[in-house]
């Protein structure tokens, strides 16, 4: 019996969708499908049934889950022992995470991390904090990295690292000149905003509002989907906006984009490691998580922006 559509069979179960399943596995929904029904003909009997959306298993399905896990933990053991053997780290990272640390923490992290372990097959996803937090609650990722606590019940929440949000314009715009405005200048000025989902937009509308700031009276002159939309939207002069210093260092560094302060308030957050609750990471889940740590240096101490 085939052990890769065995573990495609264990994937569709755990998220009891074709379409989740394909994604998780970086596989089309038609290969899942064919590879179900080929399972099925090898075995003489029909394993799943879709129910609307959600697919549930059969009695038969339900007595294959239990040896085809069995099958595949023994699968990982052997190679895992092996790997230990020749004193190596072995499996994959599937690890989900928002737009900043996803782009600017994680790549040069897994870089390091792949240096040393280079047998490690690690898949990296990103979407806004809310997605995140979402998919870490249905299993579709063993660990997430976010720059928000999200209201989803059921994630356990550690401080990994700070991040800087800063209020960014262009280099013409009269805040340039000034580099320090007052909290009220803002709602003259037309704004770039986030998607509703953003962590950063989030934590720029709790930050401010804890200074008495409005978000609902600012001149939204565009919203994009992506921190790189708002940063080449306020290099095209369409308006400013909050952005993480990760995302704009170096454009401020250039010139190209300018850093202006927002006096008495000081915008920084927190970045976070996530994962689902009473649920213990696999060993190899647990290096990069240690790892992780270690690049990070110490963590700020966690404001708790919104319990979780």
């Amino acid at each position: 019996m085939d052990l890769h559509r065995l573990e495609i069979f264990c994937k569709v179960v755990e998220l009891k969708s074709f379409t989740l399943a394909a994604e998780s596995l970086l596989l089309s929904q038609p290969t899942v499908s064919e590879h179900i029904r080929a399972l099925e003909e090898i075995v003489g009997e029909k394993l799943v049934d879709r129910q609307g959306r959600e697919v549930r298993l059969t009695p038969a399905g339900e007595i294959l889950q239990r040896y085809a896990g069995k099958m595949l933990r023994l699968r990982e053991e052997a190679r895992q022992a092996l790997a230990d053997y020749r004193g190596e780290l072995l499996g994959k990272l599937v690890i989900g995470a928002s737009t900043i640390p996803g782009s600017y923490l994680l790549p040069k992290a897994i870089g390091a991390f792949k240096a040393n372990h280079p047998a490690v097959q690690i898949t990296l996803k990103i979407a806004n904090t809310a997605a995140i937090a979402d998919a870490v609650i249905k299993g579709e990722f063993g660990l997430g990295l976010v720059g928000l606590k999200s209201p989803v019940k059921h994630l356990n929440y550690e401080v990994l690292c700070p991040d800087e949000l800063t209020l960014t314009v262009f280099p013409e715009h009269p805040f340039s000149v000034k580099g320090e405005v007052e909290l009220p200048e803002l709602y003259e000025q037309p704004f770039i905003i986030r998607e509703r989902g953003s962590g950063t937009q989030m934590a720029a509308q709790q930050i401010l509002a804890a200074h008495g700031f409005e978000y609902a009276r600012l001149k939204v002159a565009a919203q994009m989907p992506n921190t790189e939309a708002v940063r080449q939207s306020i290099k095209a002069r369409v308006g400013i906006g909050i952005l993480s210093r990760l995302a704009v260092a170096a454009d401020i560094d250039y010139g190209a984009l300018t850093a202006v302060k927002i006096r008495g308030v000081e915008m920084r957050r927190p970045i976070y490691l996530v994962q689902r609750q009473h649920h213990q990471l696999p060993p190899i889940y647990q290096t990069f998580e240690e790892f992780l740590r270690l690049e990070s240096g110490k963590p700020l101490p966690d404001p708790d922006l919104i319990n979780a």
